[in-house]
């Protein structure tokens, strides 16, 4: 749970500091959560995920850009690029190089069999693709206000992402009882 926190931490501070200021204020705050949450890890001397490092990058990138050119656009692209870029190395992985980097990441801690592990590798594909695309249809199909976009951004993208989590745990847990039988005698 308080690893949980400590990824959400950027995303928390972003939606106070929008509540309390503006979306280049809520930016501003993010990059430097970003940073903090890196330099703390590193002070620590905790392991720094892959994933931070990606997340410190596109908000720096996109986050910068924001501010620079005091353009919201780049902000509101930024989850709809991080999922995709997931999305992207999921499929690029399975599809050039044979690999499934969900067994690559867990497949130490679990056990499933082969197409369990390729249903799994495209169905989180699909999330990713399916998320960054609702994120740029909330951000600029002009149906939804900037603060709506900020709410769904914090709340709804991570709400459908709790969703999926409960979803696949499902199906994880219909092929580990699968397994947890064939190792009956």
């Amino acid at each position: 749970m308080k690893k949980l926190l400590f990824d959400l931490f950027p995303l928390v501070l972003f939606f106070v500091a929008y509540r309390l200021a503006d979306i280049y204020v809520a930016t501003g705050v993010a990059m430097a959560a970003g940073v903090l949450q890196i330099a703390w890890l590193k002070a620590m001397r905790r392991r720094i995920e892959p994933m931070h490092w990606v997340n410190l990058a596109i908000i720096v990138v996109f986050g910068g850009a924001t501010l620079f050119l005091q353009n919201d656009a780049f902000i509101k692209w930024k989850p709809t690029v991080l999922y995709w870029l997931f999305g992207g190395v999921i499929i690029g992985a399975q599809v050039f190089f044979k690999r499934n980097v969900l067994r690559s990441m867990m497949g130490s801690q679990i056990t499933l069999p082969e197409p369990a592990w390729t249903r799994m590798a495209w169905s989180w594909a699909g999330f990713f693709l399916v998320a960054g695309a609702l994120n740029l249809f909330v951000a600029f199909s002009g149906w939804f206000t900037e603060s709506e976009w900020v709410t769904f951004k914090v709340f709804g993208l991570f709400g459908l992402l709790l969703v999926f989590v409960v979803l696949q745990s499902l199906f994880l847990a219909r092929h580990m009882k699968d397994e947890a039988a064939d190792d009956q005698p």
